[in-house]
């Protein structure tokens, strides 16, 4: 399959060949959905807390006796029933995150660059650079391409004026080509691949 290549002014820089096995696939959004809510949770701090009965400081002595009181049998008034007791079957810290298998998580890459491409959503561009770390000027050359809401992937090494510039754009992230990840490019509209990025997928997944 051939793409066209641009720059990020909006000229044309040729064309380059992608296999159909990564930008080819027929989307299944299954797959993508695994890999999302495998994603997700995986970065989900877990660091949730509520103080159960034995944690709470109060006093531990019987509220009242046993017998002859009419009222109903209680301990003490750490539990959950009273106000300021402890919660019954409260959060407790613990990993959220659960096993996906590789070959899924692979799929699930190619999936989301397929439905990418499938969607004339993805740009292949000639290189990710900047003269200098100036947001305005790379505004201008991302609106000359119709990009406001978008993903960039570099190569191994990212352009720091480049990086600079597209900090403070909103709806704009810059990541290396090792980074690229299946929820950043499906919460973009666009998808911006460098030709190095481009090479460094087709060799990773060769």
């Amino acid at each position: 399959m051939e793409l066209e290549v641009k720059t990020l002014d909006g000229a044309s820089a040729g064309s380059i060949t992608v296999s159909d096995e990564i930008f080819g696939l027929e989307p299944r959004s299954d797959i993508l959905h695994r890999v999302v809510r495998w994603q997700l949770a995986k970065r989900q701090a877990g660091t949730h807390k509520a103080k159960i009965r034995s944690e709470v400081l109060r006093t531990g002595k019987k509220m009242y006796k046993q017998k002859g009181t009419g009222r109903a049998r209680h301990g003490d008034q750490s539990a959950p029933q009273f106000r300021g007791g402890g919660k019954a079957f409260g959060p407790v810290p613990r990993s959220h995150a659960h096993d996906l298998t590789k070959k899924v998580r692979v799929l699930g890459l190619k999936h989301a660059l397929s439905a990418k491409l499938k969607s004339e959503s993805l740009i292949v561009v000639d290189d990710a650079t900047a003269a200098e770390p100036k947001t305005k000027a790379l505004k201008a050359r991302f609106e000359s391409l119709g990009l406001g809401n978008v993903l960039v992937i570099g190569g191994a090494e990212l352009d720091q004026n480049f990086t600079l510039a597209a900090r403070n754009l909103p709806f704009v992230d810059v990541l290396p080509v090792q980074g690229i990840n299946v929820y950043d490019i499906l919460r973009r509209d666009k998808l911006v691949l460098t030709r190095s990025a481009v090479e460094s997928l087709e060799e990773r997944f060769k």
